[in-house]
């Protein structure tokens, strides 16, 4: 079953209103690498912290965005845990992020989580 078990993101860890992406980008800071950017802001009301993804069609075809969705939404699963509490992080993928891989897209955010704290 998808979504199941206890490694599943739920709603509630996802940034998913067009006007709270909008305002992470807009007011957010930002943090840079070669594939993506990342904007962080602390949120209104303490909570845990949000992840959203976008992927825009600069990226390639709908199977590349939804395989970079993928990596970036397993990536938050387990970044989650190492993020500081009370943030709101939009993730925005560059073209060419498709040709990157799991792997090195996690090591690039990974690198961007000790900047965060």
């Amino acid at each position: 079953m998808a979504g199941a078990g206890r490694d599943c993101f739920p709603r509630t860890r996802r940034v998913r209103k067009r006007l709270d992406f909008l305002r992470v980008q807009g007011t957010g800071r930002r943090y840079s690498t070669p594939h993506y950017l990342v904007f962080a802001l602390p949120a209104e009301v303490p909570r845990a912290t949000r992840f959203g993804v976008t992927v825009s069609r600069k990226v390639g075809n709908a199977v590349a965005r939804n395989r970079v969705k993928r990596w970036l939404r397993e990536h938050c699963r387990r970044w989650a845990r190492d993020v500081p509490p009370n943030l709101d992080i939009v993730i925005v993928a560059r073209p060419g992020a498709e040709r990157w891989g799991f792997a090195p897209t996690s090591r690039e955010l990974a690198s961007l989580g000790k900047r965060l704290r």
